[in-house]
């Protein structure tokens, strides 16, 4: 590709992949995590879940270290069934604070046990966590037609996000703040925020859509 053409890709905030293709500008620093998850729907309870867990953890930190340990928490919070974690007591929670491979921040884990018990009162409440989270999914009307690198810097979070912020804390969760609950959506697939003219963007609509 001809230099002018790598500069209007940085400016579109695109980057031009090793193997030829046209991602996200941070996709070649964690390249799995942007080509085959970020923004993919999830719909599975325990998978959501954990996510709503190390999105909290994001908090304040890079998501790099939460994603680079995310097979230690995986280990450590029992693969984020929150039926079993809304059981740990002070010998979890002490094993925790003791486990150097996680972050071992004890304001996060004891939110992450509360939240399992939140979430086992939110399944009673709606049939499942996915009926409940993708209720926040805004309709497509609601959505910009372009989203470029000047929306990226500029949305932190939405309404949608605020909403279920609103909700989830009035429901008792914790670590849950507008902010965060943007980035979960992000994740979740609730939005779909890969940058026009990545490749990974048709591909997270169409699976949205199926």
């Amino acid at each position: 590709m001809a230099k002018h053409d790598q500069a209007k890709l940085q400016q579109a905030g695109l980057t031009l992949t090793q193997d030829g293709r046209i991602c996200c500008y941070w996709q070649p620093s964690m390249p799995d995590y942007h080509d085959n998850e970020w923004g993919k729907p999830v719909r599975n309870d325990r998978r959501l879940f954990e996510k709503v867990c190390l999105e909290g953890f994001h908090s304040g930190m890079s998501w790099r270290l939460i994603y680079d340990k995310r097979e230690n928490f995986r280990r450590a919070f029992a693969d984020f069934d929150f039926y079993q974690v809304a059981k740990f007591g002070d010998e979890e929670v002490a094993r925790l604070m003791a486990d150097k491979s996680i972050v071992r921040n004890r304001a996060k884990i004891l939110s992450t046990i509360n939240n399992a018990q939140r979430a086992i009162e939110l399944v009673e409440e709606a049939g499942s966590l996915a009926d409940w989270f993708w209720q926040f999914a805004p309709p497509p009307e609601d959505r910009p037609a372009i989203i470029d690198l000047a929306y990226w810097q500029q949305t932190k979070t939405s309404p949608e996000a605020i909403k279920m912020s609103q909700a989830l804390k009035k429901r008792g969760w914790s670590w849950v703040g507008p902010v965060t609950t943007y980035s979960l959506m992000q994740a979740l697939g609730l939005v779909n925020d890969h940058l026009t003219g990545c490749e990974c963007r048709p591909k997270r609509e169409q699976e949205r859509q199926s």
